[in-house]
């Protein structure tokens, strides 16, 4: 039984804008999904419906194995945490996280208890008589997360809850919210258009484009394995190149981009395309290797590049490059100090690291 299952959903708003369009999809029940895309793509208006803000247009909505599309929002038994955190600022964080549970008739020393377990979870026992106004911004997104699961929710719905925090904490908060996810083996559902974000906390992701699933999968197959152009560029940093196929040998491949680059990518790469067939390869940024020279072998494609800017970042570097009429980008370590603009490197990329979709993807 799956803990959410959304069937041939669909949210139509006036005038024709279909803002979720098909959308079918199951949660296994503890695992942490992650709805990711562009603004506009159809991931909050799918939060939304399945919380009771919106009503579907058409199409099902089923939580523990029962449908839900009219029941009342405060019947669902579901966890919301938004972005702004929707506190009340004239109640104490005591008052502000048993506020569920007033409403479910939890009272004395059992809501007390429920309380003091969801702070401590959230590593905040001590702030119970503090008001949300004398809280950080990182603390309030705590007391947020206590009150939805005080209830002891059959699913946790989260809204772009990390988006009002600075980089630092919000990558420290990332981390948190996935162990106390962890712990309590609650269903989660997570919405963000932040991809570091999806990869990093997802058990599954969803990437959605204009109200659709593009992908469904672990973030290594999604990220690794991109089922479309739009997959592939929307995470992560990819080189997308058209080519044609010019014949293999064994497990290998290869792929004519241009007359001067030819790539040797994985047969098993292929989707029925065939010699003289079009395709594109997606070559992600970090898969292109960067060196004054580089040793050759048969499932390692080389070529000489430019480097055109270079994009520093601490720890690494985005070389932005110039190759046989291509420009490309590649991130790569640093380990004394970046290449400079004007250098001239070698290129190189595995064969397995070469993803072919077809070209109309």
């Amino acid at each position: 039984m799956a803990a959410v299952a959304l069937e041939d959903l669909v949210k139509v708003y006036p005038g024709g804008v279909r803002a979720v369009d098909g959308l079918s999809l199951a949660v296994p029940d503890g695992q942490l999904l992650v709805l990711v895309g562009p603004s506009g793509c159809g991931k909050t208006t799918t939060l939304r419906m399945i919380a009771g803000l919106e009503h579907p247009s058409s199409g099902d909505i089923h939580i523990k194995d029962r449908r839900i599309n009219d029941v009342p929002m405060h019947k669902r038994n579901l966890g919301l945490v938004f972005q702004n955190y929707a506190l009340f600022p004239h109640k104490t964080v005591f008052q502000n996280v048993a506020f569920g549970l007033r409403y479910r008739h939890v009272r004395g020393d059992e809501m007390r208890r429920r309380v003091q377990e969801a702070l401590e979870l959230v590593q905040l026992p001590q702030m119970a008589d503090r008001y949300p106004g004398q809280l950080s911004g990182g603390q309030q997104q705590r007391i947020a997360l206590a009150r939805a699961i005080v209830i002891q929710p059959d699913v946790l719905l989260l809204d772009e809850p990390l988006s009002a925090l600075d980089a630092n904490l919000r990558e420290d908060m990332r981390v948190e919210l996935k162990r106390i996810q962890q712990q309590l083996g609650v269903t989660t559902l997570f919405v963000t258009h932040d991809q570091s974000e999806a990869l990093a906390m997802s058990d599954r992701i969803v990437v959605m484009s204009n109200g659709r699933v593009e992908q469904i999968g672990t973030p290594e197959e999604v990220y690794n394995r991109p089922t479309s152009s739009f997959v592939a560029s929307f995470l992560g940093h990819a080189n997308l190149l058209d080519g044609r196929i010019e014949g293999g040998e064994g497990e290998l491949t290869k792929v004519r981009i241009n007359p001067e680059l030819e790539l040797t990518a994985g047969a098993g790469e292929l989707h029925g395309q065939g010699s003289g067939d079009a395709v594109r390869v997606v070559l992600r940024a970090e898969k292109l290797m960067l060196a004054e020279r580089h040793d050759r072998s048969a499932d390692l494609t080389v070529f000489p590049a430019t480097v055109d800017t270079v994009d520093y970042q601490g720890q690494a570097a985005r070389y932005f490059l110039k190759a046989g009429g291509l420009s490309l980008q590649a991130i790569n370590p640093i380990d004394r100090e970046p290449f400079a603009e004007g250098s001239r490197v070698e290129v190189a990329v595995r064969a397995y690291d070469c993803v072919l979709l077809p070209p109309e993807r």
